[in-house]
């Protein structure tokens, strides 16, 4: 009998967290969209599923327009592959868009001429940063605040009229979405929630019905039909009064434990809300001390939150104990530090909190 460590297993797998990929697109392909709300952290979160973690790997991508960072799924920034943008911001952004739209309502009628003056500034000349587009627009008499001009490019984002554009150093720019995406595969709605299923469950699995109906914000109603479209390529188990779906075939095999770093944003954790707590089959997050910042997970389990600090020279883990960390467990998470420390190309350091009492 699957109990939820195994099932936690079973994710780090489908995820490639337990079974790495060669490089950043194979991640952002498989997992369909990942979270990218943080971008210092969300690399992170592709990197750490591939063979050899490398900064160059996803910013190459996203130079090049084959992934983009945008709004999709939910009412925050996603990785997603060029090829599956439009389709995916089709089918999830009218439960989306209203989250945005309201907080723009104090632009009221001028909206519309915003939207304009971003796109012709765009026209002219992309790859504009979000300060650069501020200026731009006030050039033109619009005076906007930060988190207005965010949410109006979020509002233009969702309407696939804008995306990302090429990173300049480590800021984020923005482009027209006809200039990054020229050929972008249309699906229609039936054929988008099949085929959203079937890779959530490939990717995610196994996970239910309203885990996928809260990453792809849709209705419980329609995530079903997704499901029922594309159950002859999925396998089911029951479990914890749950169906829970997934990638044709058995659990993967046991290995030797292996610890992850990883934010609270990351797919492992944000991916899943019906089921998300087969990572603390001990019960120290949901007994409210879950972290805000990070995860410390051996063998798919949390033992500990955790808190990145970057310098010039190092990246020190503050490491906080949910319960006491056995020797092994200690080995583990020294590993997943030491190859985060290698992506960064930093000296690691691990300071550990005694678990509360």
């Amino acid at each position: 009998m699957l109990t939820d460590r195994d099932i936690a297993r079973w994710r780090l797998h489908s995820q490639h967290l337990g079974a790495s990929v060669d490089g950043a697109d194979d991640v952002v392909r498989s997992l369909l969209a990942v979270q990218a709300e943080n971008p210092s952290q969300s690399t992170w979160a592709v990197a750490t599923r591939t063979h050899d973690p490398c900064q160059a790997d996803l910013a190459a991508l996203l130079a090049s327009g084959q992934v983009l960072r945008t709004h999709v799924l939910r009412p925050t920034w996603h990785y997603v592959h060029a090829e599956d943008a439009l389709w995916l911001i089709e089918l999830t952004r009218d439960r989306v868009l209203p989250t945005v739209d309201q907080q723009l309502a104090p632009l009221g009628d001028r909206l519309d001429a915003l939207a304009d003056a971003v796109i012709e500034t765009l026209a002219a000349s992309p790859d504009r940063t979000r300060s650069e587009l501020a200026d731009a627009l006030a050039q033109r008499g619009y005076e906007l605040s930060g988190m207005q001009l965010m949410l109006l490019a979020a509002h233009l984002e969702l309407h696939a009229l804008i995306c990302s554009g090429a990173p300049r150093g480590s800021e984020h720019t923005y482009a027209l979405f006809s200039d990054r995406v020229a050929a972008p595969r249309r699906l229609d709605r039936e054929e988008a929630l099949v085929e959203l299923a079937l890779r959530y469950f490939t990717s995610h699995g196994p996970a239910t019905a309203r885990d996928l109906a809260y990453w792809a914000t849709l209705t419980l109603t329609d995530a079903r039909r997704g499901l029922a479209g594309a159950a002859d390529r999925l396998d089911s188990f029951e479990h914890d009064d749950r169906t829970y779906w997934h990638a044709p075939g058995q659990p993967p095999a046991s290995a030797s434990p292996r610890g992850h770093l990883l934010q609270v944003l990351d797919e492992m954790y944000r991916g899943y809300q019906d089921s998300r707590w087969v990572l603390d089959a001990d019960g120290l997050l949901s007994r409210g001390r879950e972290t805000a910042i990070g995860m410390a997970l051996v063998d798919g389990q949390v033992v500990a939150g955790m808190k990145r600090t970057v310098t010039t020279r190092a990246v020190t883990f503050e490491i906080r104990q949910l319960r006491p960390i056995a020797p092994g467990e200690q080995d583990a998470i020294q590993d997943a530090a030491a190859r985060y420390a290698r992506y960064l190309d930093l000296e690691p350091r691990l300071t550990w909190q005694e678990p509360p009492r």
